[in-house]
């Protein structure tokens, strides 16, 4: 992932920060309690494409 794109991008329900999950390949959104995929490099920033993370992953994050 690039970092100066990493910089930029915020949570579109939030405007929040996004921590970047080289494991899964996702963008979390701690604030929204969402992951957004990475697919080919692209970040699919849609809501209707992030999954909701669980307590447990949440917990992970701090």
């Amino acid at each position: 992932m690039d970092r100066k794109l990493l910089d930029i991008l915020v949570c579109p329900v939030t405007k929040g920060a996004l921590i970047y999950n080289k494991t899964t390949q996702e963008l979390i959104s701690k604030s929204a309690r969402l992951a957004y995929p990475i697919r080919d490099n692209i970040p699919m920033m849609l809501p209707d494409e992030a999954r909701k993370l669980s307590l447990e992953e949440m917990e992970s994050y701090h």
